[in-house]
């Protein structure tokens, strides 16, 4: 019986844990559109990774950037290599 719940208890914590990244990379994704709003661009089509690396860049470049990775298709990697003004997310999980 303590395998059983012992068992259960592991696959509850594995299952926990991307389901709270899940979460917080949906919550980014409208972060970064209301900003993008509200810094007066428009929004482009991104992918999730996309979104996620763009959560880095500053208020002054976050428009254009988001606009030439869109354009270019830029990845996470290359997103965060052409952010000049890093903005830190030291809230994350």
């Amino acid at each position: 019986m303590f395998v059983i719940i012992a068992a259960l208890l592991i696959i509850m914590a594995l299952r926990m844990r991307p389901y709270a990244l899940r979460v917080q990379d949906r919550v980014i994704r409208l972060e970064e559109r209301l900003r993008l709003e509200r810094l007066g661009g428009s929004i482009p089509v991104l992918t999730e990774a996309q979104w996620t690396a763009l959560r880095f860049a500053s208020d002054d470049e976050a428009a254009a950037l988001a606009q030439q990775a869109a354009a270019e298709r830029w990845t996470s990697k290359q997103i965060k290599n052409a952010i000049r003004n890093w903005r830190g997310d030291y809230w994350r999980i």
